[in-house]
C-alpha cells in the first residue's frame, strides 16, 4: 500500500524545491553585477552608468507587474484549461506593459518622466531612451519567462530555474568580453547584455514549461479555474499592492535629502539596502514552498519556515558584529572609512527587516493559496504609511541619524506590514472556525452561556 501523501513530505525534498528557487535569485545580483563591470570600463563610465541605472529604474517598476504572472501562475495554474485563462491574461498583460513603455519611449512623455521625476540631466536624457527602447523588448522577454516558470514552479521542477540563470549569466559574461575586446561600451551595451541573457533565460522556460504544460490533464474537476475573470480577481490586487510598495524607495530617499549629511545619508542607505536584500534574496520565495506544499502540509511547512525564517538575521548579524562587514564594504565596495561606519549603523538596524521578512512572505503565500490578494493592497498600504510616519518625523528630530533614518523607517515599514498580515489572517481563522462548528456544538454553547 502507498504511503499516504501527508507522510511523504520531509526537509529534503521542501530543501530540493527551494534552494534551487533561491540560487537563481542570488544569480541575478551576479547578472548585474557583469553589467556593471562591463559598463566601468568605459570611457565616460559615471555618465553611462547613470544613464543606464535611471532607465533600469523605470523598467524595474513595470517589468514587475510582469513578473506577478509566476505567482498568479504558480497559484491558479493546475489544468490546460486554466493554463489557456493564464495564458489570455498574460497577453492582455504584455500588451498593456509593451503600449506604455512604447509610449515612454518613442514619445516626449518619456523625457518628461526622465528629466522632471528622475532629475536626470539634459544631456543625459537620449542616451536613457535609447536604453529604454532596448529595455522594451525585455519586458516582453521577462513576461514570457515569469509566465512558464510559474508552470514549473507547479510542477516542483525548480532546478530548470537555476539552470536557466546559469546558462544566462555564461551567455551575459560572454557578450561582456565580447564588448570590451571591441571598445564598444555605452549606455546602450548594457541593454543588449540584459536583453541576450533574458531572451536565453525565457528560452529554457519556455522549452521546460511547454513540456510540463502537454502533461498536465485538459480538466481537473476540482480545480475551479477556467476564464481569465477569475485570474484577474486574483491579480488585480498584486497590481495595486505592487504599486503602493514600489513608492517606499522613493519616499524614503526625498526624506535622506533633508539629513544633515544627505550625500552621506543616501550612499550608506543604498549600501545597506542592497546587502540586505542580497542576503534576504536566498529568501524570497518562501511563499511559494506554501503555494506548492501547504494545502496537504501545512504543519510541515510551518515547521519549515520557522527553520529558516531567521536565518537571514543571524547572517546579518554575523556580517554587522565581525570584521566581515567592514572590509567587505571597504574592499569590495571601495567605501571610504566615514562610509563604512555609516553603512554597518544602518546595517544594524536593518536586521529587523530580515527579522520579519521572510515571515511577510509566508503570510503572503497564505493569501495568494487563498485568492484574498486583496488583503496585502491593505498590508503593504500599512506599510507605506508607517514608512513615511517614522522617516518624516526621525528625519526633523535627528536629522544626524542620516542613512539609519532610511534603514529604521523601511524596517518599521515592514513591520507594520507584517502586524496587519497576521492580524486578518487570525481573524479569518476565528471566523472559520466558528462557521465550521457543528450545529450540536452551536447548540451546546448556546445552553452553557444560558
Amino acid at each position: 500500500m502507498d504511503e499516504p501523501i501527508e507522510n511523504t513530505l520531509t526537509t529534503r525534498k521542501i530543501l530540493l524545491f527551494f534552494v534551487p528557487l533561491g540560487l537563481s535569485a542570488i544569480l541575478v545580483t551576479l547578472s548585474h553585477m557583469i553589467i556593471n563591470g562591463t559598463l566601468t570600463r568605459a570611457e565616460n563610465a559615471e555618465v553611462i552608468i547613470a544613464s543606464y541605472v535611471i532607465a533600469m529604474s523605470l523598467f524595474s517598476i513595470i517589468e514587475r507587474l510582469g513578473v506577478l504572472l509566476r505567482n498568479a501562475c504558480s497559484a491558479l495554474v493546475r489544468d490546460k484549461v486554466s493554463f489557456k485563462a493564464m495564458s489570455l491574461v498574460a497577453i492582455y498583460v504584455v500588451s498593456i506593459l509593451m503600449v506604455i513603455s512604447t509610449l515612454i519611449a518613442y514619445t516626449p512623455i518619456g523625457w518628461w518622466i526622465f528629466s522632471t521625476i528622475f532629475g536626470a540631466d539634459p544631456s543625459m536624457i537620449d542616451q536613457i531612451v535609447d536604453v529604454y527602447q532596448i529595455l522594451i523588448i525585455v519586458t516582453l522577454f521577462s513576461a514570457i519567462r515569469c509566465l512558464f516558470q510559474g508552470v514549473i514552479i507547479l510542477n516542483r521542477q525548480t532546478k530548470w530555474l537555476t539552470i536557466g540563470m546559469i546558462i544566462r549569466l555564461i551567455a551575459m559574461y560572454a557578450l561582456s568580453l565580447f564588448f570590451i575586446h571591441t571598445g564598444y561600451i555605452n549606455a546602450k551595451t548594457g541593454a543588449y547584455i540584459f536583453l541576450a541573457g533574458m531572451m536565453v533565460e525565457s528560452l529554457v522556460s519556455l522549452i521546460e514549461g511547454r513540456i510540463l504544460v502537454g502533461k498536465m490533464v485538459d480538466k481537473d474537476i476540482d480545480h475551479p479555474i477556467t476564464n481569465k475573470s477569475q485570474i484577474f480577481r486574483f491579480y488585480n490586487p498584486l497590481i495595486l499592492s505592487s504599486l503602493i510598495i514600489v513608492m517606499v524607495g522613493p519616499v524614503i530617499n526625498i526624506f535622506l535629502g533633508k539629513t544633515a549629511e544627505l550625500e552621506l545619508a543616501i550612499a550608506s542607505y543604498a549600501i545597506a539596502l542592497s546587502i540586505t536584500q542580497l542576503f534576504l534574496s536566498f529568501f524570497s520565495y518562501t511563499h511559494q514552498i506554501v503555494l506548492t506544499f501547504y494545502k496537504d502540509h501545512a504543519q510541515k511547512v510551518r515547521v519549515f519556515t520557522l527553520m529558516i525564517g531567521f536565518i537571514p538575521t543571524i547572517i546579518l548579524a554575523i556580517f554587522c558584529f565581525s570584521p566581515i562587514g567592514s572590509l567587505f564594504i571597504e574592499y569590495v565596495l571601495g567605501a571610504n572609512d566615514r562610509l563604512v561606519e555609516a553603512s554597518i549603523q544602518s546595517l544594524k538596524v536593518f536586521m529587523l527587516m530580515t527579522l520579519v521578512f521572510p515571515f511577510i512572505d509566508f503570510c503572503n503565500g497564505l493569501l495568494m493559496l487563498r485568492s484574498e490578494t486583496k488583503v496585502m493592497v491593505f498590508s503593504q498600504s500599512a506599510n507605506l504609511m508607517i514608512t513615511f510616519i517614522i522617516v518624516a518625523t526621525v528625519t526633523s528630530q535627528a536629522p544626524a541619524w542620516n542613512g539609519v533614518i532610511g534603514a529604521l523607517a523601511q524596517s518599521s515599514g515592514m513591520i507594520a506590514e507584517l502586524t496587519v498580515l497576521l492580524f486578518i489572517l487570525n481573524k479569518g481563522k476565528q471566523n472559520l472556525n466558528r462557521l465550521s462548528r457543528t450545529p450540536l456544538q452551536k447548540k451546546k454553547g448556546m445552553n452553557q452561556s444560558l
